[in-house]
């Protein structure tokens, strides 16, 4: 098992009291004694997702095999918050550049973007709370030690997200199949890349409230670029306007 778990009732309880950054508990399904509600309480408390699975699935994640019904994963790195992105920007004297992700639950897709992030000079990357992957250690083995120097941001909301990186004076950039040629869009200044799964893309609601949507021309037959390789394609198109 490549991610970073917690095994056991009291271990998983002392976790979340010792503030660890927990991304996900699984609990066997129909299993509601004392602790097990403890630990939802405190699951609820830290907006931690749970996801009820069976004994057969427990066994296969569980190192040691006495996982008494729960397993939580635990960030392999902590979490910045999104001023900590806009004062490494400032800190650098650049305009403020971030790449926020939507459903990317592949975490070698993530730890490559992060690296990408890093490369392009983006000041972080945002991921949300829910279905979406965090920073295990296979993310952090991924972004080729990345995580040392590019913070990730993790929000409840990412439509809200939008809406406030709008109201700080960054312009916000949808990766859409149907938007306009990366090439014709000014990329300069205050930038967010949104960038979606290959599967869904940006949702609708978010979509909506960006700015602009731009399309990565292409020439084959399929119609769409593994998320890693879109977000780094887009990030650079970026740089190359910066550096212009």
């Amino acid at each position: 098992m490549n991610e970073s778990t917690v095994e056991g009732r009291n271990p998983v309880i002392e976790a979340f009291r010792a503030g660890r950054e927990i991304e996900k508990v699984l609990i066997l399904d129909g299993c509601h004694d004392g602790p097990i509600m403890t630990i939802k309480r405190e699951a609820s408390k830290k907006h931690t997702p749970v996801k009820y699975v069976t004994k057969d699935a427990l066994d296969r994640v569980s190192e040691s095999g006495h996982h008494q019904g729960v397993i939580a994963y635990v960030a392999a790195y902590g979490y910045v918050g999104l001023d900590d992105l806009f004062k490494k920007a400032e800190e650098k004297g650049e305009d403020p550049f971030f790449i926020m992700l939507e459903h990317i639950e592949d975490p070698h897709n993530l730890g490559a973007i992060i690296r990408t992030a890093n490369m392009a000079g983006a000041h972080g990357v945002i991921i949300p709370k829910d279905r979406a992957c965090g920073l295990t250690a296979t993310v952090s083995r991924t972004s080729a030690g990345a995580l040392n120097y590019t913070g990730v941001a993790k929000v409840t909301n990412l439509s809200r997200t939008v809406e406030e990186l709008k109201d700080r004076g960054v312009w916000t950039v949808c990766a859409d199949m149907d938007g306009d040629v990366m090439y014709d869009l000014n990329l300069k200044g205050p930038i967010c890349l949104v960038v979606g799964n290959e599967g869904e893309g940006v949702a609708r609601n978010i979509k909506e409230k960006c700015d602009m949507t731009a399309r990565i021309p292409t020439c084959g037959d399929i119609d769409s670029l593994n998320a890693s390789v879109a977000a780094g394609v887009l990030a650079f198109e970026v740089v190359r306007q910066r550096l212009k």
